[in-house]
């Protein structure tokens, strides 16, 4: 893939991201992975991303479908559509690429894509990572890192502050 200022653009298909992670494999280049809703993008998730971002070569961010949003938070969630999430997570300069996944959990992206390091928030550890998620990280010999959050940020606040 080649780096395109256009947001739309650099929202992938697994299939393409897969091409794309073989050519950032060849190339020598690491491939960082996290995912999420990120439904409300706020402070807490800049500095998330560009931290992890900093990690490696390259960043991809796999995007929780809004079935799959609906699925983990509630038939009120998510508050942006997919589509429109993954544009505005590409528009980042942090954000190289984003796939959206219809799953609860992204386990065949990951085994599919096999990053060099995984992120996820501190609100996590390995044992709390889902264990199929886990398995293929493993299996992929990812590294897994774990970034702290910062305080005072969430959606579910935001969210909670707007309705208030």
């Amino acid at each position: 893939m080649t780096f395109t200022p256009d947001p739309a653009s650099r929202i992938l298909t697994l299939a393409d991201a897969v091409v794309w992670r073989n050519q950032l494999r060849r190339e020598g280049k690491q491939l960082v992975i996290t995912n999420g809703c990120f439904d409300l993008l706020h402070r807490g998730h800049a500095a998330y991303l560009r931290e992890s971002r900093e990690l490696g070569d390259a960043l991809l961010v796999l995007v929780n479908s809004d079935a799959s949003v609906r699925a983990l938070k509630g038939p009120s969630r998510p508050v942006v559509d997919e589509y429109s999430r993954s544009y505005l997570l590409c528009s980042l300069r942090c954000v190289d690429a984003a796939v959206i996944f219809n799953s609860a959990r992204c386990a065949a992206e990951l085994a599919a894509l096999a990053p060099d390091l995984y992120v996820k928030g501190g609100d996590y550890t390995v044992e709390k990572l889902d264990p199929e998620e886990r398995g293929a990280l493993q299996k992929a010999g990812t590294r897994i890192v774990f970034k702290p959050f910062v305080p005072g940020f969430s959606t579910t606040r935001l969210i909670e502050r707007i309705q208030s």
